[in-house]
């Protein structure tokens, strides 16, 4: 490869003078908006294709009986409500929870119950806040059993600590809400 000396390279930018300055100039720019500007926005505007060609060969599928259109969110929100125990069969629930404690040996000491209701959803809220001693498998259990057995139910704060650290057992608060509708 042949080096060019710095003097003949002097001399030629000398020669090109004010507009060949100022076009090289221009050139960088273009070069910096092409990389810049140019090449992810035409990356970009291939995904969108793309996304476009899988909404359209989803449609097709779903005209075709293939597929099932999407639900609008009022009928997601009424499936939720359906899903939903009645205020009525709290009690049921709330049962399932104790013997859920009870197959792995907790006791579930008095806690603190309140009923909440929201007259604009036509919900019930039943939150529960119950003090609990076990060994973190046996809470593990308790709590996978709950949430498996009571779907409506849900955890909403976990507090527990060992009062020595070679105690084996924890304690603490556990909150529930239990969700119903008002039907």
């Amino acid at each position: 490869m042949m080096r060019l000396h710095p003097l003949i390279v002097i001399e030629f930018l000398r020669g090109l003078g004010v507009p060949g300055a100022l076009g090289g100039v221009l050139l960088g720019f273009a070069l910096v908006y092409a990389l810049a500007g140019i090449l992810p926005a035409s990356q970009e505007r291939a995904a969108v294709l793309e996304r476009v060609d899988r909404a359209q060969a989803h449609l097709a599928a779903i005209q075709e009986g293939g597929a099932l259109p999407p639900e609008s969110p009022a009928r997601q929100l009424e499936d939720f409500h359906q899903a939903l125990p009645p205020q009525g069969e709290a009690t049921a629930a709330i049962d399932r929870l104790f013997e859920a404690a009870a197959r792995q040996g907790l006791s579930l000491a008095r806690g603190e119950y309140a009923l909440l209701v929201d007259a604009d959803t036509g919900m019930a809220r039943y939150q529960m806040v119950m003090p609990v001693r076990a060994s973190y498998p046996q809470l593990r259990r308790f709590l996978d059993a709950v949430l498996d057995e009571v779907p409506s139910i849900g955890l909403e704060h976990l507090e527990l600590e060992r009062k020595q650290i070679a105690e084996a057992e924890l304690e603490g608060p556990i909150r529930m809400t239990l969700y119903l509708t008002r039907r």
